[in-house]
């Protein structure tokens, strides 16, 4: 088998890439053969060069340097099982057979358990960690040595910016300076007992081969944070006198990874060979590395969360849609737009009349592969059922009556874009059969023809039902309704979004007051308060007529709650509320007259609609507006 690089950590991770060039180009920059988009990594990071059966590896002046086995090289020759680190990005030099997996999760062992005989280590005793016990140790060689190893792996891992990559990184510095065979490092999430990420590494056998590690071991090390030291290996009653505890671990460590006072995870390293044992000196160092590790790990997590809050900003920013709203509601909706408009799912959009389900639909499309294609918009209720399906799937000259000449239907007109089906619920039985051929096989019939005609479109569907009910009561299809059901998008009503009222009444009174030529500074506070306590059955397309209706109608250069339709000052007032006295007035007038009329009515609402002179439903409508129930009620009128 050919020389390979294998990706084993950053955003090429599971990646195989074959030697078989004479040169092989590493970097960010799209040109190279290897593109590895990491902002840590150069533009050109590094060039590895094939000379016969020689790989060799070059540093190309990058900013944060090259590494092989977690050593900076200028150039470096390279051997079977070498680790190669650019940025985040940690890459396994393979030149023989082998497998290419990636590193299998650490294994840990329920029955192996601590022996008797150990060292621990508590935070408050690690030397390398407190300045002021430091000073009163005399200097030594192993001293200077062990700080200068501190300083490179400091140095070392405060530019990685990849949990992933950071944990390769550590366990090649580790194995550099402590006689270790194998090594781990877990990191934990919200709860001590579940990991989230695990790095092994068995120098003999490489990254594929899982490393052993005592549940109990390690659930001892993350809850009483202590690093533990043995030479005596680990007990267990199932592996004594059995070949496999001859392969088990003889002296081990194992230390806490903590940060702020929060347990991040945790590192362990173990030998099997009888004749290297670790000493308190190797803890001390270790449990020092993972004090300066630990932070690293917490740094690049907050960068990791950050660059995905920053990539889903991104996306917000970049959508491109004609909705207005800034509420957590319709965050979600920009967020699960954004999310589905680049596949080719159909999409189900459901919400109640008028609260903009065809500019969602625009706007995935808008933000779709299909951009630059039709958009073609269809209400299913605004057409005759006999001439919706010519208007959906065309017809031949000659199928029906006054058909002179064959015609495309708006499917085909959509060809290549996406097809919008508004009030997709009014269908008939016929057609839904129809469309639901046109979504399995994307192809249709014409009125009157025989041959089916491809199609390549996107469906959207919309409607204000609720079509599981649709569906139970046997209106709507079942098989149809999973097909338009493959993602479903709810567009709030305004109401459950209030606080956008403000901010849609101000565009629409500026686009009305563009459109009419009159100058509309604003919207008086009264005014606002009005919009706001109402409950807006119609949606964003009542605010609107409304708003537009207070534009022509107003005089003043702001809109005033005397602008509004009356049917808005007819809500009672919140509390806290300012509201004029005349419109208070009015109110209360309304309510006395209701409560009058309907008590000479003794009870009886048509005779109290016509004594007041209004329609009956009017009159309910009024007594829900100006929240008399409860009045009615005490009276004994309701």
């Amino acid at each position: 088998m050919k020389p390979r690089l294998v990706a084993i950590g950053g955003p090429l991770k599971g990646s195989v890439f074959a030697l078989e060039q004479n040169s092989l180009a590493m970097g960010r920059q799209p040109s190279n053969q290897i593109c590895v988009d990491d902002s840590s990594a150069s533009l050109t990071h590094c060039r590895i060069a094939v000379d016969g059966e020689r790989y060799s590896i070059h540093d190309l002046d990058s900013l944060t340097g090259t590494f092989v086995n977690s050593v900076p090289v200028k150039d470096r020759l390279l051997a079977h099982g070498d680790r190669i680190a650019l940025g985040s990005s940690v890459f396994l030099f393979l030149a023989e057979a082998g497998e290419e997996t990636k590193s299998s999760p650490v294994e840990l062992n329920e029955d192996a358990g601590l022996s008797a005989s150990g060292t621990e280590l508590r935070g408050e005793d690690v030397l390398y960690l407190h300045p002021e016990g430091l000073a009163a140790l005399p200097p030594t060689e192993r001293l200077a040595r062990d700080l200068a190893t501190l300083l490179k792996i400091s140095v070392a891992i405060g530019s990685i910016r990849s949990v992933e990559s950071l944990q390769w990184q550590l366990l090649g510095m580790l194995f550099d300076v402590v006689p270790a065979e194998r090594g781990a490092i877990l990191l934990v999430g919200r709860e001590l007992e579940e990991f989230t990420s695990a790095a092994s590494w068995d120098r003999a056998l490489g990254p594929q081969h899982p490393v052993h590690v005592s549940r109990q071991l390690a659930e001892r090390v993350l809850r009483e944070g202590v690093a533990v030291l043995t030479n005596d290996g680990l007990k267990s009653e199932k592996l004594q006198g059995t070949s496999t505890a001859d392969k088990s671990a003889h002296s081990l460590v194992c230390v806490p990874l903590v940060a702020l006072e929060k347990v991040l995870g945790l590192i362990y390293l173990d030998t099997r060979n009888p004749a290297t044992r670790f000493t308190r000196n190797h803890l001390q160092l270790v449990a020092a590395i993972a004090g300066i590790a630990a932070m690293a790990v917490e740094n690049a997590r907050q960068v990791e969360r950050l660059g995905t809050e920053n990539r889903r900003l991104r996306a917000e920013v970049s959508l491109q849609h004609d909705m207005v709203g800034e509420s957590p509601r319709m965050g979600e909706v920009y967020q699960l737009i954004a999310r589905v408009a680049p596949s080719q799912s159909t999409i189900l959009i459901c919400g109640e009349s008028g609260t903009g389900k065809e500019l969602v639909a625009r706007a995935i499309h808008q933000n779709s592969p299909r951009a630059d294609q039709p958009f073609v918009a269809i209400n299913c209720a605004a057409i005759t059922e006999t001439l919706l399906e010519s208007e959906l799937f065309g017809h031949e000259r000659g199928a029906f009556t006054g058909a002179v000449m064959q015609k495309k239907g708006q499917l085909e007109v959509a060809e290549g874009g996406t097809v919008f089906l508004d009030e997709i619920a009014e269908l008939s039985p016929m057609l839904q059969a129809k469309l639901l051929r046109v979504l399995q096989e994307r192809e249709c019939l014409h009125v009157g023809g025989t041959r089916p005609v491809r199609l390549d479109i996107r469906v959207i569907a919309a409607t204000n039902q609720d079509l599981p009910v649709a569906v139970r009561e046997g209106r709507f299809r079942q098989d149809l309704y999973y097909r338009l059901n493959v993602v479903c998008l709810t567009v709030p009503p305004l109401r459950e979004r209030r606080e956008d009222i403000p901010l849609l009444a101000r565009y629409f009174a500026a686009k009305y007051g563009e459109r009419c030529k009159r100058h509309v500074q604003g919207i008086s506070p009264e005014a606002i308060a009005s919009l706001a306590r109402y409950e807006w059955p119609g949606n964003v397309r009542e605010l609107e007529n409304a708003i537009e209706r207070a534009v022509v109608l107003g005089s003043s250069e702001f809109i005033l709650p005397e602008d509004l339709p009356e049917l808005f000052l007819e809500t009672d007032s919140a509390a806290g509320d300012s509201a004029t006295g005349y419109h208070e007035a009015v109110r209360k007038l309304k309510k006395q007259l209701i409560l009058n009329a309907v008590e000479q009515a003794r009870g009886n609402f048509t005779e109290a609609a016509k004594l007041l002179g209004v329609h009956p439903n009017y009159l309910h409508r009024l007594v829900r507006n100006l929240d008399l129930r409860v009045a009615l009620k005490k009276a004994g009128k309701e």
